[in-house]
């Protein structure tokens, strides 16, 4: 087959946008891109799951990193929203407001109010609490109160005096005298009218003393009796002032409460709660007086006193406004961009009170989902999933429809201070989740509840065809980048230059990529390289020097590659020929940077029933997609060879200087080029570099990262001189992929490189050994001198010497010793030589 045939001309290389195609000389020119490009599909799941609202039908976001996801569903919400404005169907959604529970204060209430009623419900309680304060402390501090007060007390004090009046006229006629102290009472005896001295007391008789005794036991029954009389009036003066307090605390609060309920009206969840607040407040209705107490103390205990009194009194009056949509327009629309668990679902705070943390309903603090109550929220499913207890909650809120703040360290079933369990707040929100398809799969085969949870799926592309509405599109995409990032604008052959660079990005010349994220840091640095060169517009040659730029900032790792190869340390002929030896080509991925460095890969045949040995393997060294790739050989040998006899053959095959994993199938054509080049012993042209997979039947097949294999070929060659039949062998399935450097492309059309497109495995050998491959005649045989007929010959031989090895009458420990080496078999160990440490 002639080589030529195989050989593409250099407008196979690459796709070459021609700018004449484009009707404007500068983007400054267009109408910036207000649409999305090309993601009809992504669109169409968008529209369906925001249209459902029905339980689960929440929407996940997957596609490649740069794709536009976030944007994509930011701007779709608020166009949304939007059209629901003009229609006169977005609803603002509630306010939500914690507020005390009188019945157990470590759940707090939550109550629903219309928009903006958090806000006055609020400041109307607090005008309340200081309208009581100031009312209750005027009507304590009246003439009519004082008097009223005073004449329970004086009332109280008159008959007290009385009775005691009355107890010390009637010790008097016992002998005895009654005196009070705050110890208790003393009766002391009585001799003329004065108290008795103890010689007094002494000098009575035995009956004397008996009688004054008994006199005495007498008296302090009456004394007793007079007292049970006082502490009765006490309690009975307590009891009227007390309802003398109530009293006028109904009065009071009546009326300030009154005006209250009446300016909050239209809330009627809160009328219930405001009459609650007026029973508390009328049974503390001493609290209310405390601060005039504060001024006796000293300053050491006044501000934990007053913190206290505010906890204890004045707390019920406060109203948390949990989620105010006062400003809102419409439903909210809540990005988070850090989901932890208490920026996702709100948190608990606590403050230092008189030696311990406290908490209460007013340091409940919402979260995103609570305050996208009734709207959307959009979240990243990668750092969901990052933050603990983050997912199984979100799960949990979007089952459940409701979600309250919540102590993460409590949920782990950690000792937490003292805390509040309040109310949970009813949910009406659609989740938005972005991520990587592989998450989704993840999520999907792993995660039981994942779809009753996320039900649509919207993906994004991450390439589009190269239509022309689609370049237009693209150029109005630049537009507007230009307008939004203050850029410098792109003339039509810078256009055309970044519309080639996205070709690159998807490897095809038939699609453009949709990471516009990638393609927006494009125009970023070609802007830098025009206002560098002084140039009012970003041209090609600034767009290509970016595109440059970027490579030279990250290929230190290739360089020192290439480097090695040239300087032999890494041995890669590129020049003359040898049997069993290729070059392959392989591809490095360091995350910012993916390029191709050519490999030496070596066969070694001869006579043996070990089959085909992959020493990547056997080193643990290889991956399973290339241990199938090994496996492929087999088959393709015994389908082509092995038809009338058995396949006798043992193969060894390596990457040479090659001391990590490898993986993939894109080296096994190449592998079967070696393979069969040991086989016939035809060599191989090491000018040349191959790539592709192969399948059992010969045919080469497409493989991944075909520019980066090419351009790595071509720089090592280039470095070492470019002698004109250097070149790299490529599955013809991958000439649609081709976008090579400009450098590259010119240098095929100079003719000093090649790049061939094979489509079987006896094209790419006719080439690499310039025999024919042979194809069988009618009598089935291969022509006399080309490679399947050198192949088969050989594989004949060993078959031969293998059945004369195998039969009778041989020596029985060498055919013993022989079939365990061609079956495999570990030989008896010898004492290992020194081994080379590099």
């Amino acid at each position: 087959m002639d080589a030529k045939n195989l050989r593409l001309p250099p407008d196979k290389l690459r796709w070459q946008c021609d700018a004449e195609c484009f009707k404007f000389e500068c983007t400054d020119e267009l109408t910036p891109l207000q649409e999305f490009i090309g993601q009809e599909r992504a669109i169409g799941a968008i529209e369906f799951g925001l249209g459902v609202d029905q339980p689960g039908y929440n929407i996940f976001l997957t596609g490649m990193t740069g794709t536009g996801k976030a944007t994509v569903i930011s701007a779709h919400l608020e166009q949304l929203v939007a059209a629901m404005k003009r229609a006169g169907q977005a609803a603002t959604p509630s306010d939500w407001v914690y507020v005390h529970n009188f019945f157990d204060s470590d759940r707090p209430r939550i109550m629903e109010l219309p928009t903006g009623g958090g806000r006055q419900v609020k400041q109307r309680l607090e005008r309340l609490q200081e309208g009581l304060q100031r009312e209750i402390a005027a009507v304590f501090a009246s003439e009519e109160y004082q008097g009223q007060h005073k004449e329970i007390g004086e009332e109280q004090q008159a008959v007290q005096r009385k009775i005691f009046q009355e107890l010390e006229q009637s010790a008097e006629k016992d002998g005895f005298s009654v005196q009070f102290s705050p110890v208790g009472v003393a009766l002391i005896p009585l001799k003329a009218g004065k108290p008795a001295s103890q010689e007094d007391y002494l000098a009575l008789s035995d009956k004397g003393k008996r009688s004054l005794e008994t006199k005495r036991v007498q008296v302090m029954r009456r004394v007793e009796e007079s007292m049970e009389k006082v502490r009765g009036l006490e309690r009975a003066a307590r009891e009227k002032l007390s309802e003398l307090d109530h009293k006028v605390a109904e009065f009071v609060t009546g009326a300030v409460f009154g005006e209250a309920k009446k300016d909050l009206a239209a809330f009627a969840p809160v009328q219930d709660f405001l009459d609650q607040l007026r029973l508390f407040t009328i049974e503390r209705i001493d609290a209310f007086r405390a601060p005039d107490e504060q001024a006796k103390m000293s300053a050491l205990f006044q501000e934990a006193s007053k913190s206290a009194r505010e906890r204890e009194v004045l707390l019920p009056f406060v109203v948390n406004v949990f989620v105010d949509n006062a400003g809102q327009d419409g439903p909210p629309i809540v990005v988070e961009n850090n989901p932890t668990f208490s920026n996702l679902f709100g948190k608990i705070d606590r403050r230092f009170l008189l030696g311990g943390y406290v908490t209460d309903h007013t340091m409940l603090k919402a979260g995103s989902i609570q305050k996208a109550n009734g709207g959307y929220l959009v979240v990243n499913m990668r750092n969901v999933i990052m933050n603990p207890l983050v997912w199984d909650a979100l799960k949990r809120a979007i089952r459940t429809k409701e979600s309250h703040p919540e102590d993460p360290a409590e949920a782990l079933g950690m000792m937490v201070p003292r805390s509040v369990r309040p109310e949970a707040m009813p949910l009406h929100v659609k989740v938005v989740a972005t991520g990587d398809p592989t998450l989704y799969h993840l999520l999907a085969a792993h995660d039981e509840d994942f779809w009753e949870t996320f039900k649509v799926r919207a993906d994004f592309d991450w390439q589009i065809s190269r239509s022309p509405a689609h370049m237009d599109a693209y150029a109005q995409f630049i537009c507007r980048t230009c307008n939004e990032q203050k850029l410098r604008h792109f003339s039509r052959d810078g256009v055309a230059k970044v519309l080639e660079y996205t070709a690159r990005l998807v490897a095809d010349q038939r699609k453009l990529s949709t990471r516009f994220g990638l393609v927006r840091d494009l125009l970023i640095e070609a802007e830098y390289w025009a206002g560098k060169d002084g140039k009012t517009r970003v041209a090609g040659a600034h767009v290509q020097k970016a595109a440059e730029q970027r490579i030279f900032r990250s290929n230190l790792i290739s360089e020192r590659l290439q480097g090695m190869i040239t300087d032999g340390t890494i041995m890669v002929d590129v020049a003359g020929a040898a049997a069993g030896q290729v070059n392959g080509l392989a591809v490095y991925d360091t995350g910012d940077l993916t390029f191709g460095k050519p490999s030496r890969i070596t066969a070694r045949t001869f006579t043996g029933r070990g089959g085909i040995v992959n020493i990547e393997r056997e080193a643990k060294l290889s991956g399973s997609t290339h241990d199938k790739g090994i496996l492929i050989l087999s088959g393709y040998l015994g389908w082509k060879y092995a038809q009338e006899r058995p396949l006798s053959l043992t193969a060894t095959i390596a990457f040479e200087q090659s001391y990590e994993g490898v993986d993939g199938d894109s080296a096994s054509s190449t592998e079967l080029y070696a393979l069969l080049s040991s086989i016939s012993d035809a060599p191989l042209r090491q000018d040349l570099a191959v790539t592709g997979s192969v399948n059992q039947k010969g045919e080469v097949q497409a493989i991944g990262g075909v520019n980066q294999k090419v351009e790595g070929f071509y720089d090592v060659c280039a470095a070492m001189g470019l002698n004109g039949s250097q070149g790299v062998l490529i599955p013809k399935h991958n000439v649609v992929n081709l976008m090579l450097r400009e450098d590259v492309v010119e240098a095929v059309r100079r003719g000093k490189f090649h790049i061939y497109a094979v489509g079987t495995i006896d094209e790419g050998i006719e080439l690499l050994t310039g025999v024919p491959a042979g194809e069988r005649n009618a009598k089935g045989a291969y022509p006399k001198g080309t490679i399947n007929y050198l192949v088969e010959q050989r594989l004949r031989g060993y078959a031969e010497t293998q059945r004369q090895f195998s039969q009778p009458g041989q020596d029985s420990a060498s055919k013993k010793a022989g079939e365990e080496e061609a079956a495999g078999a570990p030989r008896k160990k010898q004492a290992a030589p020194a081994r080379a440490r590099r």
